[in-house]
């Protein structure tokens, strides 16, 4: 037998006390004469044998009274047969998983409530420490130290969903700072309540426990039952709108065994039902619907996904963020040219394009951020800071046409049209005075993507008439729109970083063809300024960490935000050119009281104007209903003695069971049984036994 605190044995020498009162009996006797003494001389005699029998009857229950009491505080227990066993003297550090795939049910109670029911049985075997840790996904500035079990206990029952997954290895690597604070030597043990879902604990094989920390592993039995979740959503044109049949597309994906069919999906704008379908989805599969809808007004407006399934319900709807009819900005630089502006007419017939015309040699470069595409038209040179910012600015994901001048400089084009993935640029342009010989153009390939919605399909199989051209050079990249009849390129679009250029063969004016009059160019200009706008991201995931978003007047100083309803958030950040890159915060960044949950967030800048509407949900890692059970987690850390796996915390005897395995049979309600015993058997001793 072994004593958990050793140091209350102390108190044995108490138990001297009544035997130093039985010993010296300070009471004076009273002496009393009769006349005949025969009869008292035998009472006397038999009430003297008595009372020495209950005197030692009671200082017997007296001390055994004190000793158990005293055995009872040092807590004695028989060691458990397991030499691991658990250290109620080292740190305890306990892990509550609270991610939003603890929301799945088992007899119409969910994970989550029954594992803080199994922690609050399991306080009761550590009820006297007072270094007790609770963890969870939040990790929280509370959680970095040392409690006792009655204030972990209050904690257990503020316990909400957190929508930040945690790897177990961020979870032990924030249970070992703690621990190696406080104690860093001692044996210490390590408890992890979770359902341990395979798309965010991590490899298992890669996480070793220090061999100074004992670690018991509690899975729920998590079964893989359906959830439907939304895996994406976009849009069918780049952008939309109003007053149009518009189409969105979703893609919903099953994470669980079993197959969904008809389910219903309802489309919500603006709070308004505005469409629905139904999908029928397989186990571990996904399927497609299209939902059409249309708007009266430009600007932001709210969407949502919305369908119903149980149990699991945080991802029961997904949130995103359509413009309507966002303004395409046009750029207009021109050479020292003369006659009719053709691009200038097409876009002026337009309230969607928003252009500017200035002379190349002769504008702001800072223009370029609030640009989608530029019109490089008839410039002779293109060279210094000009060459340069257009370069950025297709990286960037800008779109630029270039419309050669009448006699193009192929040593000054060809490494600026190098750069952006546009080789072997020769000039073939007639000498000045010579008339230009135009060639008629071939049909364009209508399976082109970018002739998309270009052509009425009752004119798909009719022949075109086809402009004339007269090339001024040549060159072999890209991805031919058009091209002239002996297969020379018209009109090529190549990619550049995250930008397109198109590159045109003759310049727009008469004497180099008809193009620009034919009824050709206007969709093609159309279509270049329409793919110039970046095809909208309608919603962002928590998950992402980092996301980018592109910020129109941006400035250098302007310090943004995220608002939703009373939270205010000012994320790291940093701007390049237009686009802003955000660092989304965990939960244990955000500041007491806060909390991240899907919505819609307005970006904000410095004066409070809002610069866009952005709409975030949780991360899709939590849908997928694939958790590891007790003999995988056996086979995982097979190597490492020093943890333990339980079958299920549905176990009925969990606590009891990890209480005799770990620490031993535990004895000191029985010594204070026995002393209670013993305390009233003295009263009974004193009050019934008289002679």
């Amino acid at each position: 037998m072994n004593f958990l605190y050793p140091s209350f044995l102390i108190g044995l020498s108490a138990v001297a006390l009544p035997i130093a009162i039985h010993l010296f009996n300070f009471r004076r006797t009273r002496r009393i004469y009769f006349s005949n003494i025969d009869l008292l001389r035998t009472v006397q005699t038999e009430t003297k044998s008595f009372r020495r029998l209950k005197h030692w009857l009671i200082l017997a229950c007296r001390c055994l009274f004190l000793a158990c009491l005293v055995l009872a505080f040092a807590q004695p227990f028989i060691p458990s047969k397991n030499r691991l066993g658990l250290s109620q003297q080292g740190v305890t550090s306990l892990y509550v998983d609270n991610s939003y795939s603890m929301q799945n049910e088992r007899s119409e109670k969910r994970y989550l409530d029954i594992a803080i029911g199994k922690l609050d049985e399991l306080l009761t075997v550590f009820r006297n420490a007072t270094s007790l840790q609770l963890i969870t996904n939040d990790f929280s500035a509370a959680e970095q130290q040392a409690a006792t079990a009655e204030s972990v206990r209050d904690r257990v029952t503020s316990i909400r969903f957190a929508h930040t997954p945690r790897s177990l290895e961020a979870v032990y690597r924030r249970q070992r700072n703690l621990l190696s604070s406080i104690n860093a030597t001692a044996r210490n043990q390590l408890f992890w309540f979770s359902d341990f879902q395979k798309s965010t604990t991590g490899d298992l094989t890669k996480l070793t426990i220090d061999t100074t920390d004992r670690l018991f592993i509690v899975p729920l039995d998590a079964q893989a039952t359906k959830n439907i979740f939304v895996d994406s959503v976009w849009l069918s044109t780049p952008f939309i709108r109003e007053l149009q049949n518009n189409s969105l597309n979703v893609t919903m994906k099953n994470g669980g065994r079993e197959a969904v069919k008809n389910l219903p999906v309802r489309l919500y704008l603006d709070d308004t039902q505005t469409s629905t379908a139904s999908a029928t989805i397989p186990p571990g599969g996904s399927a497609t619907v299209s939902l059409n809808f249309n708007v009266t007004t430009k600007g932001y407006h709210r969407g949502r996904i919305v369908f119903d399934d149980y149990p699991i319900t945080f991802d029961n709807q997904y949130f995103f963020v359509i413009e309507a009819s966002p303004p395409v900005r046009v750029l207009h630089l021109s050479g020292a040219t003369t006659g009719r502006d053709y691009v200038n007419a097409v876009y002026a017939n337009d309230s969607l394009f928003v252009r500017r015309n200035y002379n190349a040699q002769n504008f702001d470069v800072g223009q370029l951020k609030e640009t989608d595409l530029v019109v490089l038209e008839g410039v002779e040179q293109v060279s210094g800071t000009l060459r340069t910012e257009l370069e950025r600015f297709v990286q960037q994901g800008g779109s630029l046409t270039i419309i050669p001048p009448d006699q193009p400089d192929a040593a000054v084009y060809g490494p600026f049209l190098s750069t952006l993935g546009v080789g072997g640029v020769q000039a073939t342009g007639t000498p000045l005075g010579t008339p230009a010989t135009t060639v008629p153009m071939a049909e364009p390939d209508r399976r082109v993507p970018f002739f998309q919605d270009v052509f009425q399909q009752s004119y798909q199989s009719e022949p075109l008439n086809m402009p004339s051209a007269a090339p001024v050079w040549r060159w072999s990249a890209g991805a031919r729109l058009l091209a002239l009849r002996d297969g020379s390129p018209m009109l090529t679009q190549s990619r550049a970083g995250a930008g397109t250029v198109y590159v045109l063969a003759s310049p727009l004016s008469s004497a180099y063809g008809n193009l620009a009059e034919h009824a050709l160019f206007v969709p093609v200009m159309y279509k270049m300024a329409a793919l110039s706008v970046r095809a909208q991201r309608t919603a962002y995931s928590f998950d992402e960490g980092l996301i980018t978003v592109p910020v129109k007047n941006s400035s250098e100083r302007a310090v943004y935000k995220l608002k939703h309803d009373k939270l205010d958030i000012i994320p790291t950040q940093r701007l390049t050119g237009n686009q802003l890159q955000l660092e989304l915060p965990k939960s244990n960044e955000l500041a007491e009281g806060q909390t991240i949950e899907g919505g819609y967030y307005q970006l904000q800048d410095s004066k409070g104007r809002t610069e866009r509407l952005l709409a975030f949900n949780p991360g899709r890692q939590e849908s997928q209903m694939n958790f590891y059970s007790a003999a995988e987690l056996r086979q995982a850390f097979a190597k490492q003695p020093n943890v333990e796996v339980f079958d299920s915390i549905q176990d009925g005897d969990f606590v009891q069971v990890l209480e005799r395995e770990n620490l031993g049979q535990s004895l000191w309600k029985y010594f204070l049984i026995g002393a209670l015993g013993f305390l009233l058997l003295e009263i009974g001793l004193v009050r019934f036994m008289r002679g």
